[in-house]
């Protein structure tokens, strides 16, 4: 039977690649993001400081085309981080269609206003607003998968972190480091997959970090530059996809509960032909 794979941020960037990775090695795969339809406009600025609307690359309908040319079924679920109701939607969706989920990707992440401001300049929602995103709504989706996963005998889990999460910033948000709010959620997001991993060992179910490092995506190229950041020194997204495949097909022997460095890995094994 076709194993499913729900990846959530899937519009463009890392979501995408590993999206497209997946159905290329056999899942059907249900993405979700906010981003539904090409050149659709969302707040994405970096800084309470002044808006920024502009249509970034990317939609689901565009990542479910490349899913379907592999020949593997895509299921497009739009889904807001901030908003539950329709992330409970979505994974009711995906089993009321495909009947269960095998591999659940926390990929999406807030965009929004304030990663890249100082402490004294974030306001606290802003704060509240990425807990929200990046720690509650993925421990809201792994509480709905995990049910299934356990009924059925196991499953994978693959929680997208950052090295934001346990290193401090070269320089303060602006001048080249980052803001509180995304680091510090981002910290409390690493420390689900161990302890869900030893809950559920008995469960067959295994939950790693994946920490990307420094990735080309659309939105670097088009959002970061302002504040220190060239799109054209990180890898390809294509190298998180490669690593995140290996680690769910289970060919390996990487414990649930481990952080993994995807561009290390990677280049250890190989696992992207040509780069870096």
């Amino acid at each position: 039977m076709t194993d499913v794979a729900l990846v959530t941020g899937a519009s463009r960037g890392i979501g995408k690649a590993i999206a497209v990775r997946l159905a290329a090695e056999g899942s059907d795969v249900a993405i979700t993001a906010r981003t539904v339809h090409e050149g659709e406009a969302r707040e994405h600025s970096s800084t309470v400081t002044k808006s920024d609307t502009r249509p970034l690359p990317g939609s689901l309908d565009a990542t479910a085309e490349l899913i379907r040319a592999t020949g593997r079924q895509a299921l497009p679920v739009p889904a807001d981080l901030l908003d539950r109701p329709s992330l409970e939607r979505a994974v009711a969706t995906v089993l009321d269609t495909w009947g269960r989920i095998d591999v659940l990707v926390n990929n999406g992440r807030y965009i929004g206003p304030g990663h890249m401001d100082r402490l004294l300049d974030t306001p606290l929602d802003i704060l509240d607003a990425h807990l929200q995103a990046n720690v509650m709504s993925p421990i809201l989706l792994t509480k709905l998968v995990l049910p299934q996963m356990i009924e059925r005998g196991g499953g994978s889990i693959v929680n997208i972190t950052s090295g934001v999460a346990y290193m401090d910033p070269p320089a303060p948000a602006g001048d080249g480091g980052w803001g509180l709010g995304y680091a510090m959620s981002k910290g409390a997001f690493h420390r689900i997959a161990g302890i869900v991993g030893v809950e559920h060992a008995a469960d067959r179910v295994k939950v790693w970090n994946v920490q990307p490092g420094f990735v080309a995506t659309e939105r670097i190229a088009m959002d970061m530059a302002e504040f220190g950041f060239d799109a054209s020194t990180g890898a390809p997204p294509e190298v998180v996809a490669a690593v995140v495949a290996w680690l769910v097909r289970g060919d390996h022997e990487v414990a649930s509960g481990t952080n993994v460095e995807a561009q290390d890995v990677c280049h250890e094994l190989g696992l992207l032909p040509g780069w870096p």
